[in-house]
C-alpha cells in the first residue's frame, strides 16, 4: 500500500471520517553544495574523506567561511542537515593549526553530549586519533576530570556542569580558558524562558572569565527549530551573530497530513489525544 493509498484508506474509515482536514505534498529537494574560500588543512580533509564527506552542503560552507572570518554564527537549518560538521570542522582546523587551541561544546542533556562524542570519535578515529577530548559531567570519574581539565582540546559538557563544576573553580581551568577559541551551543532553541535566562547569565559569567584570562572566544550556535535566530542568539550569548539559514541538505518528498482527533464530549470542547 502506498502512502497516498493509506491516506485515502483512513479518509474512508468511519472512525476517521472528517478528521483529516488538510493534505499537502512537499516536493523533494536536491542537495546544494558550495566550496570553502580556502582549502582545509590536509589532515582534516583526509579525515572528512575517510568519514565519507567529499563535499560540503551550501549552509555548511557558508557557516565555516563565516567562522573562519571571525564571526559568531547561528545555523538554523533542518534536522539531520549536517550541523555537527559546521562546528567540528573549524574547531579541528584551529587545533591542527595551534595545538593549544581549546573548544567548549555545550549540550542541554548528557545523552546528546554522548551522541556528539561518538560523532567526534568517528571523525577523528584515524588521522586525528591523538586528539584528546571527552565529556565532563556528573558521571565523569575524578581522574578523567583532572586529565580533561589539564589536556583536553575539546570539552563536551552542559550548562549546569559549567555553572557548578567549572566556573567556580576557574583558577584550575585557567589554561583552558586562556586558550578557549570556540564556544559551541547546540540545540540553542532549548534555552528559552527562565531556563534560557539562567543559561544566558552563566554564559556572560563565562565570557567575563575568558576576558580575565585574555581570551575572546567565538560562539557557534545551532538550532533546527527557531523562528528568530538572530535575536535569540544575541539575547542568549550577548553578542550579534551571522545567521546561516539557507539549507543545502537534500530532502525526500513528504506528505503533510493535518489530523484533528475526534471530540470526546457532547459539548465538543475536548479532543482525544493524538497519541
Amino acid at each position: 500500500m502506498t502512502l497516498n493509498e493509506f491516506i485515502e484508506y483512513l479518509k474512508s474509515k468511519r472512525d476517521y471520517r472528517r478528521q483529516i482536514v488538510h493534505i499537502e505534498h512537499i516536493p523533494a529537494r536536491p542537495a546544494r553544495y558550495a566550496s570553502l574560500k580556502r582549502p582545509l588543512l590536509a589532515p582534516l580533509a583526509q579525515a572528512l574523506r575517510e568519514a565519507g564527506v567529499d563535499r560540503l552542503y551550501l549552509h555548511q560552507a557558508q557557516a565555516i567561511n563565516a567562522i573562519r572570518d571571525g564571526q559568531h554564527v547561528i545555523v538554523a537549518t533542518s534536522t539531520a542537515s549536517g550541523k555537527t560538521l559546521v562546528y567540528n570542522v573549524p574547531v579541528l582546523e584551529s587545533i591542527l593549526a595551534n595545538p593549544r587551541s581549546r573548544a567548549l561544546y555545550l549540550f542541554p542533556t548528557k545523552a546528546l553530549a554522548q551522541d556528539q562524542l561518538r560523532s567526534l570519535r568517528q571523525l577523528t578515529q584515524h588521522v586525528l586519533r591523538s586528539l584528546l577530548f571527552g565529556t565532563y559531567d556528573g558521571d565523569t570519574p575524578q581522574g578523567t576530570r583532572r586529565r580533561l581539565r589539564q589536556s583536553a582540546s575539546i570539552l563536551l559538557t552542559n550548562p549546569d556542569m559549567l555553572h557548578l563544576g567549572i566556573l567556580p573553580n576557574h583558577t584550575l581551568w585557567s589554561n583552558f580558558l586562556t586558550n578557549l577559541k570556540y564556544i559551541v551551543i547546540d540545540e540553542a532553541h532549548v534555552y528559552r524562558g527562565i531556563f534560557g535566562s539562567q543559561v544566558a547569565c552563566v554564559l556572560r559569567r563565562l565570557l567575563r572569565l575568558c576576558r580575565f584570562y585574555g581570551a575572546n572566544p567565538q560562539f557557534i550556535c545551532c538550532s533546527a527549530t527557531i523562528a528568530n535566530p538572530a535575536e535569540h542568539a544575541q539575547r542568549l550569548t550577548s553578542v550579534p551573530a551571522a545567521v546561516i539559514h539557507e539549507d543545502g541538505s537534500p530532502q525526500a518528498a513528504r506528505e503533510f497530513v493535518l489530523w484533528n482527533p475526534p471530540f470526546v464530549d457532547v459539548a465538543h470542547t475536548a479532543r482525544r489525544s493524538a497519541n
